[in-house]
């Protein structure tokens, strides 16, 4: 039943995409993945649709889609605020990037959402400034961009000096760093929705985490990230402990989405950090890329 709705959902989608954007062939590769706001408003009714009939419900790996995302997250987080709703719109993205790719923007431009947006890189927050400055859809509101390197020390004040307080829809959080004491840090604002990214290479049981180290830098190589950040065992912990579930992530295994309690249990139960590791990428990381990895210090938490 489950692959029958995917094949009608994926049918469906690539009908209507097809025809509100005057598509007939695949002309480039971003026409493969990329969805419009007119298609996403669409998918947004279906979802309900199918909660109201109490039909069988895709998984979040079958409804990945990305408009500014690295990935599939727009199609995850469009999927779940679908369902669960939304209270203020509010955002906030600590490690935001340059914007163009990155998971806050096709909420802001799309769906009119507002954003704090922060990033220890002035060239990220200059590209953003100038790519929500030439958007027509945040010309008249942009979101705020925020140059500063974060610790848990001036996290809370960072995010309150611009307004933001108290609950609001969504965090995502990806420094490449000390990822998981930020999320414990954090005590201003009660995200509904908490996404991050994590080190697969520690498969779902170990839960380690960086030293906590205002200066850490992260380590990569060919492959990406190689230390920085915590387990997916770890932040499952953290959640816990701030009353958040982990409840699903994308297809590749690195960037998890956690729900808090109260919200959306009958619609997005919790799962295991195993039920992350299915794919060939995850296992890959733990099979070759875990050795380098313990090359350097982590901690037990």
């Amino acid at each position: 039943m489950k692959n029958i709705l995917k094949k009608i959902l994926k049918r469906w989608l690539q009908a209507i995409g097809n025809k509100l954007l005057g598509i007939s062939t695949i002309k480039n590769i971003d026409e493969i993945t990329s969805v419009n706001k007119g298609v996403q408003i669409l998918l947004s009714l279906k979802y309900h649709e199918l909660l109201r009939e109490n039909a069988p419900m895709p998984k979040l790996e079958d409804i990945e889609f990305r408009a500014f995302a690295q990935n599939g997250e727009d199609g995850i987080l469009l999927y779940i605020f679908s369902l669960i709703g939304t209270t203020n719109k509010k955002l906030v993205d600590i490690g935001c990037g340059s914007c163009l790719i990155s998971n806050h923007a096709n909420l802001i431009i799309n769906h009119g959402w507002t954003g704090l947006l922060i990033d220890g890189d002035e060239g990220n927050i200059k590209a953003g400034r100038e790519f929500y400055a030439e958007c027509p859809d945040t010309q008249v509101w942009p979101p705020k961009l925020v140059h500063a390197w974060v610790t848990k020390d001036n996290i809370n004040s960072l995010i309150s000096n611009y307004s933001f307080q108290g609950e609001i829809d969504l965090l995502s959080l990806d420094i490449d760093g000390i990822d998981y004491w930020i999320w414990q840090g954090i005590e201003c604002i009660s995200p509904r929705v908490v996404l991050l990214e994590y080190m697969d290479v520690w498969g779902p049981d170990t839960s380690v985490t960086v030293p906590y180290q205002e200066n850490f830098v992260g380590k990569y190589d060919e492959h990406g990230l190689y230390y920085g950040s915590a387990s997916l065992s770890a932040f499952v912990k953290l959640g816990k402990e701030k009353g958040y579930r982990l409840v699903g992530c994308q297809r590749y295994g690195f960037n998890a989405f956690f729900i808090r309690s109260g919200i959306g249990e009958d619609i997005f139960p919790e799962i295991s950090p195993a039920e992350c590791f299915h794919h060939p990428k995850a296992k890959y990381g733990v099979e070759s890329r875990l050795a380098k990895a313990k090359e350097n210090e982590w901690i037990e938490v």
